[in-house]
């Protein structure tokens, strides 16, 4: 592909993403499909000049809304805003990438032309840009972040507007991270252990981890180190009954059974068997027998009845916002809205109710999100609790030193009793967990 031909590639996946909703990752996995033609190098440079349009997204509409107030703005108009102001390109070499020549995109227009030499010789960020354009977030959240974040507002969404490491959970049910460490070596494949999960490794740069001994063999796992964290402060043990209530595609599941060295009974929930099916052939990669899968029904599943009181730990890593995993789905930020936020915190209720009757007598019931907002976290516990007098919060420091025994990460100043983790402050993608025990 020619310079002017990716460029006219990432303008069509751009375009894409507003009008079906799909993920950035997805809908670059689809163009690519239909167009084998295009080699790796293509590949790589319309990934990253449509990841880099989606993180800049606000910047760059600002800057069309300043110079060009009347227009709107789609996948062709941010390129060539992304091209003057991220790329620092003039009009001539813009020109030479938009002169309709073989795939590349058709010539300006006159009005395109002035928005190019509008924007000549500026940077994308301003003095006169909000915070929410500034730090790439949507508008309706700055209240709710600002009260979170306080100062560290724009670090931590500066942070969450980064592309993401890597991470590998090692499956110790195979080995080590020093066997897993010599496994990828051999593959061609540098990676070092994280810095809070002791079964975690990261990966910087690029790797073929498909085609990897150390993946196809089963050795590691694709996981965020929080997400390894989460999994570890479930606390199970040889013999428990755990469930993973919200399993998806099993990824925290599989984690637990290795703590478990596969010796006790795990069951992985979920009301959609076609993520809960992606389970099945992670399960034969890492040799682990000690897991079942059952779809559930939501508002009253006769096994959650058949069940009840009977299990040690109960994991509900419940649907969300996904606002901790701007770095990996930073177009996700843009299709959040108000309401969802609002269907979302009415699910997280629901599941929380219905989960916590598995919870037997000194059992555990733990609540993660993947998001970083307070209506998610804090507050559906204060909820919970208001609701629930049978249970009570486990300070967050005391289950770390009993799962993972190195110092925690949580300041009870700022975190109370939970864990939030963020990629400012932790390295790792947003995470909230809390630990309940029943009392009666």
């Amino acid at each position: 592909m020619t310079p002017g031909a990716r460029i006219a590639a990432a303008i069509e996946i751009i375009d894409r993403l507003d009008e079906t909703g799909a993920p950035a990752d997805r809908a670059i996995e689809r163009y690519f499909r239909a167009r084998r033609y295009a080699g790796s190098k293509d590949r790589r440079a319309v990934t990253e000049r449509v990841f880099g349009i989606v993180r800049h997204r606000a910047r760059l509409d600002w800057w069309m809304l300043r110079v060009q107030d009347n227009r709107r703005p789609d996948g062709r108009r941010r390129a060539l805003a992304d091209l003057a102001l991220a790329d620092g390109l003039a009009r001539s070499g813009i020109e030479n990438l938009f002169d309709g020549a073989g795939y590349a995109p058709k010539a300006l227009t006159a009005e395109e032309t002035e928005l190019v030499e509008a924007l000549a010789g500026e940077a994308l960020d301003h003095a006169d840009q909000p915070a929410w354009v500034a730090h790439e977030f949507p508008s309706w959240l700055e209240r709710s972040l600002t009260d979170l974040l306080n100062r560290g507002l724009a670090e931590e969404m500066d942070a969450l507007n980064t592309a993401a490491p890597l991470d590998l959970r090692v499956n110790t049910l195979k080995g080590d991270c020093a066997r897993a460490l010599e496994v990828l070596k051999n593959d061609g494949i540098e990676a070092e252990p994280t810095a809070l999960s002791p079964i975690g490794l990261r990966i910087e740069g690029r790797a073929n981890l498909q085609a990897a001994t150390a993946y196809r063999g089963g050795f590691v796992e694709v996981q965020d180190e929080g997400s390894q964290i989460i999994a570890l402060l479930v606390g199970a043990g040889k013999g428990m009954k755990v469930v993973d209530f919200c399993a998806g595609a099993g990824g925290k599941t599989l984690a637990i059974a290795a703590e478990m060295k596969d010796q006790g009974e795990i069951t992985a929930c979920d009301i959609d068997p076609k993520r809960l099916g992606a389970l099945k052939p992670r399960l034969k990669r890492a040799e682990c027998r000690s897991i079942e899968s059952r779809v559930l029904v939501p508002g009253g599943d006769m096994w959650v009845h058949d069940n009840e009181g009977a299990i040690d730990r109960v994991l509900a890593d419940v649907p969300c916002s996904g606002t901790g995993r701007w770095r990996r789905r930073p177009d996700a930020r843009w299709r959040l809205t108000g309401r969802d936020l609002r269907d979302l915190a009415k699910d997280q209720r629901r599941i929380l109710h219905e989960a916590c009757r598995l919870v037997k007598p000194g059992g555990r019931l733990i609540y993660a999100t993947c998001s970083i907002l307070a209506e998610e976290n804090e507050r559906q516990i204060e909820d919970f609790l208001a609701w629930f007098g049978g249970f009570r919060v486990i300070p967050v420091k005391q289950v770390w030193e009993e799962t993972i025994g190195a110092a925690c990460p949580a300041d009870p100043a700022r975190d109370g009793d939970f864990l939030r983790l963020t990629p400012h402050r932790n390295g790792t993608d947003g995470f909230f967990a809390a630990v309940l025990e029943r009392t009666a």
